[in-house]
């Protein structure tokens, strides 16, 4: 095998910034084209190496996909989702890739097939339907496909009454859309054709050229992302524009699609806001982090949107508990926040001010907002899952809190949930910070000191990792493993606080995070400390690049996927797509400081 191993040549290539001189002996290994010759041969030799390893010993990669895939049922129809005059669900059938999306009167009435994605795959390397929607009326589909990976959507449009497909399409959009009242017009975000940043919303008149298209709005600052919906009212169309510090809405009566978009409220600095129209209570309510920096919910009219000191509070800042998402309802509130690294769901009655709390039972669990369209409703629906339990849809009564199951996925073959032991455990950083980890292990295959340990992380832009349930993980539990989910600084498990002590100047607390935890479990038993793995992807991959140099003797094997590893290579170079807009999450190395804090940990 030594023999096999690819070594690519050495071009050094030397940088300078602050009076540090660094080399790179791969710089020439970058290729915005994904077409160098000698470069994609490198790749082409790595895959051969690997395939070489693999039948230097038994390749069970076809046997686990097997096994895998087997626990997944065949044909299997998503829980039906009502809006307006019909219900909406999804189909898999055996032998196909993709979902088939249908919609119904009733359960009694005849389907109609709005698109069956196999069908638009169908000779096509890749395929991914991004996004669709109804216009008001019913009558008419558009949807977001993307054809090459690079998330570039073409919009399309369907008639509904004739089943056929508009001979046009609308290229290099974000996939967000947003219909006017009448369903006369749809709007849509542009991305940028090199950066492909998305900077412009545009309104397109259905059956018209594309090339008439009028700008509505057009970003200007690279370091903001922009995007397009309406309110679940429908009586707006919401421009929201934001960063990873600030943000702003823009709206657009959606009765009115030819008005110029209304600033809700200017951008500031450190102010991040999201707004949704409640009608039934004549107002927009608003999670905003001015002066909270966990959150809060006010509320405001229209006309008083621009002056916050017009807004009036509902749900107070709590140091403890991170507001995550409100959705509004005629007669009630849908919360859900976050207190001590888990998710909780609650119903607040807007004329009594009681509030039901929809409960739990695993020690650690992910719960999520389903789909929830209709304003007008009497109910909401909501997922759940942990590490031994299946993902669930759930509907709870507005009026009672009482809520019904209404499917849980099915895992075909042996499998029985209580055969899984899950826990959640604090353990101590070396700054004495308690990190919280999610456990999951087959009961009757853990052994104290000698069950190999799989640990994953990720740690960045304030995404917190809940611990849900996974099909492919079986295959591991199954075999003796113990799988942790380390909940390290860089997300929001326990607050914006858990974020912000994550990023810039805190960064290193993420990899000390995992490197303890990792430590920590093999210290309580949970784990043989010549068979620990780790895995994280994207800045996840960061993180993997990081520990594995920080502690090279602690981990067995490291998998890392589609890895952000060379942070201050990238962030100094503003031409990058995305580099400009990710200053306040890793540093901009024109900055002295941020430049040697960065060093310490990259590449």
């Amino acid at each position: 095998m030594k023999e096999l191993k690819p070594s690519p040549k050495k071009i050094p290539v030397t940088f300078e910034a602050h009076g540090v001189k660094r080399v790179d002996n791969y710089y020439w290994m970058r290729d915005d084209s994904r077409k160098d010759e000698e470069i994609l041969n490198h790749l082409n030799s790595e895959n051969d190496y690997l395939e070489n390893w693999f039948l230097s010993a038994k390749d069970s990669r076809e046997e686990l996909f097997e096994e895998i895939t087997g626990r997944i049922p065949k044909k299997e129809d998503s829980v039906p989702v009502r809006l307006k005059n019909y219900e909406y669900f999804r189909r898999y059938e055996s032998g196909n890739e993709h979902g088939i999306y249908i919609r119904r009167k009733d359960k009694n009435s005849k389907e109609f097939v709005l698109l069956d994605v196999n069908k638009l795959a169908k000779g096509k390397d890749f395929y991914q339907l991004a996004n669709w929607s109804i216009s008001p009326k019913e009558n008419l589909l558009a949807y977001a496909e993307d054809i090459n990976g690079r998330r570039q959507y073409k919009i399309k449009f369907k008639d509904l009454d004739t089943n056929n497909t508009y001979d046009y399409s609308i290229d290099n959009t974000s996939g967000d859309m947003a219909w006017s009242k009448d369903g006369r017009f749809l709007f849509y975000v542009l991305r940028d054709e090199e950066t492909l940043l998305p900077f412009q919303v545009k309104r397109h008149e259905i059956g018209t050229s594309f090339n008439d298209d009028s700008i509505v709005y057009q970003e200007i600052d690279s370091t903001f992302y922009t995007s397009v919906g309406n309110t679940r009212s429908m009586d707006f169309v919401e421009i929201n524009i934001s960063s990873t510090t600030s943000s702003e809405v823009r709206l657009i009566r959606a009765e009115d699609p030819e008005m110029e978009p209304e600033i809700f409220l200017p951008r500031e600095n450190d102010h991040l806001y999201s707004v949704d129209h409640d009608p039934a209570s004549d107002r927009f309510i608003i999670e905003s982090n001015w002066e909270a920096i966990n959150f809060r919910l006010l509320e405001t009219k229209l006309k008083d949107s621009g002056n916050k000191k017009k807004w009036n509070e509902l749900i107070p800042h709590r140091e403890e508990v991170l507001l995550q998402s409100v959705i509004p309802f005629p007669q009630h509130l849908v919360i859900m926040e976050r207190e001590n690294g888990l998710r909780h769901l609650k119903i607040l009655d807007k004329k009594s001010k009681s509030v039901k709390t929809i409960n739990f039972n695993d020690p650690t669990y992910t719960a999520y907002l389903a789909s929830n369209p209709e304003y007008d409703s009497d109910r909401f629906y909501f997922g759940y899952s942990s590490m031994r339990t299946p993902d669930s849809l759930f509907s709870v009564k507005l009026s009672s809190g009482r809520k019904r199951l209404l499917k849980e996925a099915q895992i075909k073959g042996r499998f029985t949930s209580s055969d899984y032991k899950v826990d959640r455990k604090f353990i101590e950083a070396r700054d004495g910070t308690m990190v919280p980890v999610s456990i999951v292990y087959k009961k009757t295959k853990f052994k104290k000191n000698q069950n190999p340990l799989f640990v994953y992380g990720y740690g960045s832009y304030g995404n917190s990792i809940d611990a849900g349930f996974s099909y492919s993980r079986l295959s591991l539990l199954d075999r003796g493993y113990i799988f942790a989910i380390a909940h390290v600084r860089g997300g929001q498990e326990l607050g914006r606080s858990w974020y912000e002590d994550g990023k810039i100047f805190n960064k290193l607390n993420t990899f000390h995070d995992f490197i303890d935890v990792t430590k920590g479990l093999l210290a309580l038993g949970l784990g043989n400390v010549d068979r620990v793995y780790a895995a994280g992807g994207s800045a996840g991959g960061l993180l993997m690049g990081a520990i594995v140099n920080m502690e090279p003797e602690l981990y067995k094997g490291i998998i890392s996927n589609v890895p952000f590893v060379d942070v201050i290579t990238t962030m100094s170079d503003p031409s990058i797509p995305l580099t400009t807009g990710e200053y306040s999450e890793w540093g901009n190395p024109e900055n002295k400081e941020e430049f040697e804090y960065i060093m310490q940990y990259s590449p």
